[in-house]
């Protein structure tokens, strides 16, 4: 089997890596078809479809997220806030988290932004490493490696 019978049909030597069919793109689109198709992630979007789909759930997430803006502006400003705003915040926060629908998508939207984290350091390290990132260079990234951890990278180290 030659190599020229691997590459996708229509694709030329000279063809971007970002082109449609290129392998890079077609490995992403598969990559794309098995996070759709994943039980867990499936469940994930149920929690916040259900969420996006209840009134009630949505309102009061909205209320208390942006009570804490409210507070965390004045707070910044230097203004000192009172005992009864923190207790009702804390309050209507503790409602929001007893509510099943606001809690079930609170952790789905966690674990979907971990997912999307994860994959893109994934990603990125690759781009930056040129070579499929080991489990020690994920580590490594994770806990604040030689550029400061999160994979950033910045090119300070030296490969």
């Amino acid at each position: 089997m030659s190599v020229a019978s691997l590459l996708p049909q229509g694709y030329s030597p000279g063809m971007s890596i970002t082109a449609e069919e290129s392998a890079v793109i077609v490995k992403t689109k598969e990559l794309c078809a098995q996070i759709a198709s994943d039980p867990t992630f499936l469940k994930l979007q149920q929690s916040v479809e259900r969420f996006l789909n209840d009134d009630a759930s949505r309102l009061q997430y909205q209320s208390v997220h942006e009570r804490g803006e409210e507070l965390h502006h004045k707070q910044h400003a230097g203004v000192e806030l009172g005992a009864a705003e923190i207790r009702e915040f804390e309050a209507a926060r503790e409602a929001l988290f007893e509510n099943d629908i606001a809690r079930e998508f609170l952790t789905a939207q966690q674990e979907l932004e971990r997912l999307q984290k994860e994959i893109g350091k994934y990603v990125g390290m690759t781009l930056e490493l040129g070579r499929v990132p080991t489990a020690d260079d994920i580590a490594q990234a994770s806990g604040g490696g030689c550029c400061g951890g999160g994979g950033g990278g910045g090119g300070c180290c030296s490969h």
